[in-house]
């Protein structure tokens, strides 16, 4: 007997969670660092190239494969792929990746998700007010990490607490379902979170030069920084790898959230529009708030050259010590403090939970799970391996998880994703099935697209991947000594972990043959 699945309660709210999803860390700490990594001005014209060409294709064949596959009760890829290729015996195998992604992420994203709620305590109460220079901010964010033992902390304690506080928040929304959990804190999450966001930029762009001596230092030139390109940039393909690489970040796509979230669909809801719309309202998330108030407030307090070493020194350099650091030095800098870690803290909920729904929906869906049985499970096997992300952060291990989960899964699975709807559900199939229920056509052009430009471009990123990092990546050449045993248990977890999920999928089909 066939069980009910979930709807959205409206059509907003199925647009905000899609674009909850995707609104997340990446968008105001990712983004600002390839940013200033890449030229700036000259990054923004190989990112809106690749939105167009790769990331709103790929979004909208995941609206398309998602609400099909819900049609037929799956609300995860190994379904899905099943019923696209005509019930291949090998294709679902395919789809593990799109379970097994947002695990992984799911299990170092909420841990880092959780130092903000830590650093939003820390700006309210005055504590991070103590970090007046770089020194002293980036030992706070080691000591807070338990890297170190300083003036600041003297354990992990701290941040286990907000880690196990951030944990539950997620576990007890996704509890509550798609409409009563997920669809809710969405509804009420991102208002807040652009609220605080434009309050923020104003405020950012409203300053004045921190320093006398540089006097050019201003908002202005900041958003110059950021806007004005460098022509010759365009001539490195690692511009346009980064660019490419930000736009899957930046919309979840290549995850296999958005293919979770579509079936829950009806046959007659609209996925062009609605993807088109939660897509849009991410990039101004992304590019005028993330853009605005990262690159801008960390100008005033680093300058041109200083803001590229910055960016250099990774993500959390910027988001976790510049923009703190320049806030410190403002009126009332412990206020807008909080509202930018809790505002990152917000966008970092509204993507965690969406990780969290495949791997529920899978065992919803093909092992008849009820909803809280489907949670118990996940909650007990993400909380061991989130624990491993906290414990051995120092080692690698979630750098590891990254690449494997964050970035190498999210170019495979999307590459696999354009090549079944083009080429094995069929252009013809797949174009009217997109159409169907859309409130506007799109042009033929993007049939193109769909069709040869976005598989080839994943194609060949994965090529000069394979010919240019491969070896050394698999053969671990870059690993130092002292950590190499712990990436070599990290990839034995990802293996296992991979395994299961293949296993299980093995399972349920087994299952329903026997039916």
């Amino acid at each position: 007997m066939n069980k009910i699945r979930e709807t959205w309660g409206s059509k907003i709210g199925v647009i905000l969670a899609v674009a909850g999803s995707a609104i997340g860390l990446g968008n105001f700490l990712r983004f600002p660092v390839q940013a200033a990594k890449n030229g700036g001005g000259a990054f923004i014209i190989p990112y809106l190239i690749s939105l167009v060409l790769l990331g709103i294709p790929l979004m909208w064949i995941e609206w398309t494969l998602g609400r099909f596959g819900g049609g037929f009760g799956h609300g995860t890829a190994p379904g899905m792929f099943h019923n696209i290729a005509n019930k291949n015996r090998f294709i679902k195998y395919f789809g593990v990746i799109g379970i097994f992604g947002p695990i992984v992420i799911f299990t170092y994203y909420t841990y880092i998700e959780s130092w903000l709620l830590g650093y939003s305590f820390y700006s309210l109460t005055g504590k991070l007010g103590l970090c007046q220079d770089q020194v002293s901010m980036v030992s706070f964010l080691k000591g807070y990490q338990g890297l170190e033992k300083n003036q600041f902390f003297s354990s992990i304690i701290p941040a286990y607490i907000f880690f196990i506080i951030t944990f539950f928040i997620n576990i007890i929304t996704i509890s509550g379902g798609i409409q009563k959990g997920i669809e809710r804190v969405c509804k009420y999450g991102l208002p807040v979170l652009f609220i605080l966001g434009i309050i923020l930029m104003i405020r950012v762009l409203t300053l004045s030069p921190i320093y006398p001596q540089h006097p050019d230092w201003t908002p202005v030139n900041g958003l110059g920084f950021l806007w004005n390109p460098d022509f010759s940039a365009l001539l490195s393909a690692k511009v346009w790898l980064a660019a490419a690489g930000q736009i899957f970040f930046t919309l979840s796509v290549g995850i296999g959230v958005i293919l979770t979230y579509a079936s829950y669909l009806k046959k007659t809801d609209d996925v062009i529009l609605s993807g088109l719309t939660a897509a849009a309202t991410n990039e101004w998330a992304e590019v005028v708030l993330g853009g605005s108030i990262a690159i801008t407030s960390a100008f005033l307090f680093f300058g041109p050259q200083g803001i590229k070493d910055v960016a250099s020194g990774g993500a959390f350099n910027l988001g976790f010590v510049a923009i703190p650091l320049t806030l410190n030095h403002i009126s009332y800098g412990f206020l807008f403090g909080f509202f930018w870690f809790i505002l990152l803290f917000i966008a970092g909920v509204t993507s965690s939970i969406s990780l969290a729904q495949p791997a529920i929906a899978f065992l919803e869906d093909e092992f008849d799970f009820d909803r809280k049985k489907a949670v118990g499970v996940f909650t007990i096997l993400t909380f061991v391996l989130c624990n491993l992300s906290v414990f051995l952060l120092g080692k690698g291990f979630v750098d590891e998880m990254d690449f494997w989960g964050g970035t190498f899964a999210l170019v495979l699975f999307g590459t696999i994703e354009a090549i079944l709807f083009s080429w094995v559900f069929g252009i013809d199939k797949a174009w009217d099935e997109m159409h169907a229920g859309s409130d506007i056509k799109l042009p033929v052009f993007y049939r193109f697209v769909i069709k040869y430009i976005t598989p080839c471009f994943l194609i060949l990123i994965l090529i000069f991947w394979f010919i240019q990092e491969a070896k050394d990546v698999i053969l671990m050449k870059n690993v130092p000594s002292e950590i190499f045993s712990y990436i070599v248990f990290c990839r034995f977890i990802l293996f296992l972990l991979l395994s299961v999920i293949a296993w299980m999928v093995h399972i349920a089909w087994k299952k329903k043959e026997k039916v």
